[in-house]
């Protein structure tokens, strides 16, 4: 069998992904090196938290400022800001992978800006309902909420294929009802917060978008949908 002796040993990933994850592998090993002392100073410890402060979606505050109705910059860009800072090295790990893994999938059927759109538009959402949640306090941050919007984007595909094939659709949410699953029990077993409600709320807005910005969109479901 002929093989390509130029082929990339891994198939490359689309600009729109990278583009996503580069700034946040970059700003993890900023703030990374700053806690260890190796930039910044003796301010260097604290960078984490300040970015939190800075970007962070803290429910409390933007409730105050919602409630006088600011709805300035500074608080808007915070819901599409928030995902490229990270808890940690452990969280930022986790979210760029599944995004790296996630993102190809889903932006080898959309169209790069669809694969934006599907992120942003998740992040927003989910920071909305995260301020909307009278019991929330820690702020919002990471990209989780965003890549379980890309889930709900590829648990659409799943879901249109097995339209035009006749399976059970139902079929389609498997991946997201193991990710709840895990994060339930994790949550039980060794403590959590409430970020799984943004995350499953970024989930179903990536899942309704798919629905315009897919390659089709609604007519191309409904066709699917109608050679059943």
């Amino acid at each position: 069998m002929y093989s390509d002796p130029n082929a990339p040993p891994f198939n490359p990933l689309p600009w729109i992904v990278w583009a996503l994850a580069l700034p946040m592998v970059a700003m993890e090993l900023v703030l990374n090196m700053a806690q260890r002392g190796l930039i910044g100073g003796p301010e260097g410890a604290g960078w984490r938290i300040t970015a939190f402060e800075t970007v962070g979606v803290i429910p409390e505050y933007i409730r105050e400022r919602f409630a006088v109705g600011d709805f300035s910059a500074e608080i808007l860009v915070r819901f599409v800001a928030y995902p490229f800072v990270h808890y940690g090295v452990t969280d930022a790990l986790f979210a760029i992978v599944m995004l790296l893994a996630m993102g190809k999938m889903v932006a080898e059927v959309f169209r790069p800006w669809a694969v934006a759109v599907v992120f942003f538009g998740a992040s927003l959402v989910a920071g909305l309902v995260h301020v909307a949640l009278p019991f929330a306090r820690f702020p919002l941050v990471g990209a989780f909420p965003g890549v379980y919007g890309l889930i709900g984007a590829f648990t659409f595909l799943l879901w249109v294929r097995l339209a035009g094939t006749g399976t059970q659709q139902y079929r389609a949410f498997t991946l997201i009802g193991a990710l709840m699953a895990i994060q339930i029990l994790f949550g039980a077993l060794f403590g959590g917060n409430d970020r799984w409600i943004a995350e499953l709320a970024g989930f179903g807005a990536g899942f309704l978008l798919s629905f315009v910005v897919s390659p089709g969109g609604w007519n191309r479901v409904v066709a699917r949908l109608r050679q059943r």
